[in-house]
């Protein structure tokens, strides 16, 4: 039995790459693994978290075409390799992907023979998000404002994932992925509150 491709967007600061490594860590999901031209930050290890390359090496993959998504974002480069993927589809494997709505459209537009399972990651306030962008950016007010501005853009997006997901609490958030990640494999929808979301968002741009 093949494997099913499982993506978590996000705009910044609502968790999805945490939400990744947890549901990778707690059941058999295997992750893909990025390429990107970023530098990587003081915790990352290349191979690990990414595949950090020059932009020369990444644009080489992009003519090859070896990678089966790919965006730049924050005037970075990010994209997920073909091969490995489809190596891990192919072994049964589901593959959990940490990528932006750009590489979901590309997804989604390739009509590939492995089901498809889609989710976007909201945080719980405008508040909470900007505190764990401070954290994050070491409160560099400039940096936190130009995430602010992506992330007015990349939220209007919701509408095109399968489902929406609150992270308010990290466990409680990643149970509910899981379940509904169980359901679909079974061939059942599960019901999520669109006009509850498109409230939630509001609140979050407002």
């Amino acid at each position: 039995m093949e494997g099913a491709l499982i993506i978590l967007s996000s705009p910044s600061g609502a968790g999805k790459t945490t939400l990744v490594k947890k549901l990778s860590n707690l059941y058999n999901f295997k992750v893909s693994i990025s390429y990107t031209t970023r530098i990587p930050r003081i915790n990352e290890t290349n191979g690990k978290d990414y595949f950090f390359i020059s932009e020369e090496d990444f644009k080489k993959l992009i003519i090859k075409d070896e990678l089966l998504e790919h965006a730049k974002v924050f005037n970075n480069y990010y994209g997920s390799s073909k091969k490995k993927v489809f190596k891990h589809l192919e072994n049964g494997k589901n593959v959990l992907f940490d990528i932006d709505w750009q590489g979901t459209d590309q997804i989604k537009k390739k009509d590939l023979k492995f089901e498809l399972i889609t989710f976007f990651i909201l945080p719980p306030s405008k508040k909470t998000l900007l505190n764990r962008l401070a954290e994050r950016e070491n409160n560099k007010d400039e940096i936190i404002n130009e995430r602010m501005k992506k992330f007015e853009e990349d939220v209007k997006h919701w509408k095109d994932y399968d489902y929406v997901v609150i992270n308010d609490n990290l466990e409680i958030c990643v149970q509910e992925i899981k379940d509904i990640i169980d359901s679909e494999l079974k061939k059942q929808k599960k019901f999520f509150d669109k006009s509850k979301i498109s409230e939630h968002v509001k609140s979050l741009i407002s």
